[in-house]
């Protein structure tokens, strides 16, 4: 008598006593989720070594895995010293997936209390559509909220509610390597524009002076965004029919289609590698502009400010960092975005959740090593949201601050950077239209508005597919 194989693995598991009937569903949901046009590739694993939310037990945060590598006092200042115990985990988000998080909400229920890792632009409009977290709204203290920068505050707000904690700021800049573009004969300024900036890269490459001469993050929201911001903000438009009433990128739009000219030109002076993916976090991180950066093998770079610092840390004379805001195009403006925590719905310990994200974003101690660097050398580089801790710095103004400058540079450029809008596809339609607009860098498509206007249909064409549309 023969047996048939099960051909559904997850299935099996369920049969074989290897799986629970919840673990079971959970994964089956998972499995099949598409959230703001993110697909699951497989079912997620490790369910069964994780325990389910009960009506009992320690605060549980769960942290996106970067966090915690680059901010090290987190477990030592605040989760060690925090009343009542923490229990907190490494979230399974590589690669910005949040399917976990929704598929245990379909069933009304959250493994973790607070996530800290979200990314208002990248997955908070989706989170809130699919019913997964909460406003913070009733557990923040008010004199928390009215702390927050105001730009931050509304970037983390939807239909006038919280969604977001802000704990972390990065800001799209310009960084350079002097000790490359003094040995090219450059002047230790800013390039004031990207005519400046693209003959100071060439005049690195033809003098020598290093192999490269600019250099950026392929990923779109990093790159073909706040150069786009550099033109003009006026790069957004509201989709006929889509019910969110939040604006898109506008892939055709004028301002848009200068920045891909500029990353064209900057691609001819940049390693044949600079649009390949990164190496870890499901491509999205350790990316080839880091590695070249580090590499001292290219003297420009465009990028959020952590990035350049945590690289020249490696450089034999990190003092040869320069940090500027974006040459201007025009408006002269950027990208910002805060990483921060959202409250699930089916979670618990919210008033906990609150006391533990406040102890969290207003240790001095993790903003003093994120500016300063951490005794093994490493450079956090990432900015705190709140007034005032910026108040109390600049009023103490401690050796460590004045020997990093570059903070207040970087906080200053708030005032112009703009918040890519929080569209469920707000991340999503950079990952979808990058393989259109790269036709025009490889050649393979010689009109860029045609190559444009190919991402931008491709992202209505998905939102339609997955019934957002």
């Amino acid at each position: 008598m023969s047996s048939k194989k099960t051909e559904n693995p997850l299935l099996a598991q369920l049969q074989n006593g290897r799986l629970s009937r919840r673990q079971f569903l959970i994964n089956t949901i998972a499995a099949g989720l598409a959230v703001g046009g993110m697909k699951v590739l497989a079912p997620v694993s490790g369910l069964g070594g994780i325990a389910y939310a009960q009506e009992e037990r320690p605060l549980t945060p769960t942290f996106y895995e970067w966090i915690i590598s680059i901010h090290p006092l987190i477990k030592d200042e605040v989760d060690a010293k925090f009343p009542g115990g923490v229990n907190s985990q490494i979230a399974p988000v590589e690669g910005f997936d949040v399917a976990r998080f929704v598929a245990e909400a379909k069933m009304g229920q959250s493994t973790w209390d607070v996530y800290v890792g979200m990314t208002p632009f990248v997955e908070m409009a989706g989170l809130v559509k699919a019913g997964v977290i909460e406003p913070w709204d009733p557990y923040i203290p008010k004199e928390v909220l009215d702390d927050m920068i105001p730009s931050i505050r509304e970037e983390c707000t939807v239909d006038g509610k919280l969604y977001s904690w802000p704990f972390l700021i990065d800001v799209i800049v310009q960084a350079w390597n002097n000790s490359i573009t003094s040995k090219a004969g450059i002047e230790d300024k800013p390039p004031a524009n990207w005519e400046e900036y693209l003959a100071n890269a060439k005049q690195v490459v033809d003098s020598g002076a290093a192999p490269y001469g600019c250099t950026f993050d392929a990923h779109g929201w990093r790159s073909l965004a706040p150069i786009t911001h550099s033109i003009s903000t006026d790069c957004y438009y509201l989709l006929e029919g889509d019910p969110s009433g939040v604006p898109l990128y506008d892939f055709t739009s004028e301002p848009a289609l200068q920045a891909l000219e500029i990353m064209k030109r900057m691609l001819e002076l940049s390693s044949a590698n600079a649009l390949q993916p990164g190496t870890t976090d499901g491509g999205v991180n350790l990316t080839p502009d880091e590695v070249a950066f580090g590499a001292q093998r290219v003297a420009y770079y465009v990028k959020y400010q952590n990035a350049p610092l945590r690289y020249a840390r490696k450089w034999p004379d990190p003092s040869a960092l320069r940090l500027a805001a974006l040459p201007s195009g025009g408006e002269g403006a950027t990208v910002f975005w805060t990483t921060g925590a959202c409250l699930f719905k089916y979670g618990k310990n919210k008033e906990k959740a609150a006391e533990y994200m406040k102890a969290l974003t207003y240790n001095m101690a993790i903003w003093k090593d994120s500016i300063s660097g951490i005794p093994s050398g490493h450079q956090p580089g990432q900015l705190p949201p709140f007034q005032s801790i910026w108040d109390q710095m600049k009023a103490e103004n401690p050796d460590w601050l004045q020997a990093n400058p570059w903070a207040f540079l970087v906080l200053d450029q708030l005032k112009v950077a703009k918040a890519i809008p929080n569209h469920k596809y707000g991340l999503q339609q950079f990952i979808i239209g990058q393989p259109y607009w790269e036709k025009y860098f490889l050649g393979e498509e010689p009109d860029p508005k045609k190559a444009m206007q190919e991402a931008k249909d491709a992202v209505v064409a998905e939102m339609k597919k997955v019934g957002d549309l």
